[in-house]
């Protein structure tokens, strides 16, 4: 991916580092700031290129602003990203470096757990700089944020259920899982209490052999390259985005898209490609708003109650979509994009 053609022309302030001692390679992007604080998690990744990992923190950085904004949070948008294979590279001096890099935006953007970082990677960071969520409760924070991050997928799956098949059950409907890691694993155990019928892939055997201990190994279990061909009633994206693209899309075989993965559209346009086939798209940034929710809570005292019930409230979130949806047509991403795009451009205002 060529640099220049990622220029971040929307976002505040972007900063990148580089530690020769620690190998640290990282970027964040604060992407609006208008309702508070950026808030977003730390990515790390093996990127082939710097270009390819400054694309994908643009896009995520956005795609939290209007997370926050849609999710009813004082909080903007931001994500940091960290190049390198966290298995091989990360350690605890390049960590320590990066929290000293979290430190020079002094409170613009606050970090939290993403793909290849932890709950012991927040406790690390927040020995050393203050501008780090999601910490694990004996260190003063909420804990892991992947079980409320599954129950607002599938709270937003009940609302998609009743707008659709006009009932918010999901006992007896079909839904297919990619990715069963810590998200994924969760809704997998939250989906077969409400009665669903499961299929599940992942590349890690080890994923699919916890998820088949903990619901059962009635479970399907299918290919990654599979899954989303499964006949189903929802298609669950809960692994890296862009998976939903020209080549997924007509091989679909399912009534909606629900996930907990970030940034599943290749492109937007894509969202019409999966109307024209009569399958409905539930925003990822709506229906996975449940771990930016709870560590949101996290400030000035958490509140374990008070977090899940306003997780509780993405089924509101999104049955106003679906409402709004058939009164005017449009997309659920449309609206979605429109009523974030309107809470953020009223917060800005002198």
């Amino acid at each position: 991916m060529d640099p220049e053609a990622t220029a971040p022309t929307e976002h505040e302030e972007v900063g990148s580092i580089w530690r020769r001692g620690s190998g640290l390679q990282a970027i964040v992007a604060i992407h609006s700031k208008a309702l508070g604080p950026a808030l977003g998690g730390t990515r790390f990744r093996p990127y082939s290129t710097f270009g390819e990992a400054m694309g994908d923190v643009l896009r995520l950085s956005k795609a939290m602003s209007y997370k926050a904004a849609m999710a009813g949070l004082d909080f903007g948008g931001g994500k940091a990203v960290i190049i390198g294979d966290p298995a091989v590279t990360k350690t605890e001096a390049l960590l320590i470096d990066y929290a000293r890099f979290l430190d020079t935006f002094e409170g613009r953007y606050l970090t939290a757990e993403d793909v290849g970082t932890s709950q012991a990677d927040m406790d690390l960071l927040g020995e050393h700089t203050e501008f780090v969520t999601g910490r694990s409760a004996s260190s003063g924070g909420s804990g892991d944020p992947s079980p409320l991050t599954a129950y607002g997928v599938v709270r937003a799956m009940e609302a998609a259920a009743q707008a659709l098949w006009g009932s918010p059950s999901l006992a007896g409907r079909h839904v297919a899982i990619n990715g069963v890691g810590k998200v994924g694993r969760t809704l997998a155990v939250l989906c077969s209490e409400r009665g669903a019928r499961l299929s599940t892939a992942d590349v890690s055997s080890a994923a699919i052999a916890r998820v088949r201990l903990d619901v059962g190994t009635e479970v399907a279990v299918v290919e990654p390259d599979a899954i989303h061909r499964v006949d189903c009633d929802l298609y669950a994206p809960c692994a890296l985005g862009g998976g939903l693209n020209g080549e997924t899309v007509p091989e679909l075989a399912c009534e909606a898209v629900c996930g907990a993965a970030n940034n599943q559209l290749e492109t937007p346009a894509v969202e019409v490609a999966l109307r024209s086939r009569g399958i409905t798209y539930v925003p990822d940034y709506v229906a996975n708003a449940g771990g930016i929710i709870n560590i949101a809570y996290e400030r000035g005292g958490y509140d374990p109650d008070a977090a899940r019930e306003h997780v509780g409230r993405i089924f509101d979130t999104t049955s106003r979509l679906f409402e709004e949806s058939a009164r005017s047509g449009e997309l659920l991403g449309v609206i979605a994009d429109r009523l974030a795009e309107a809470r953020i451009a009223g917060a800005a205002r002198p």
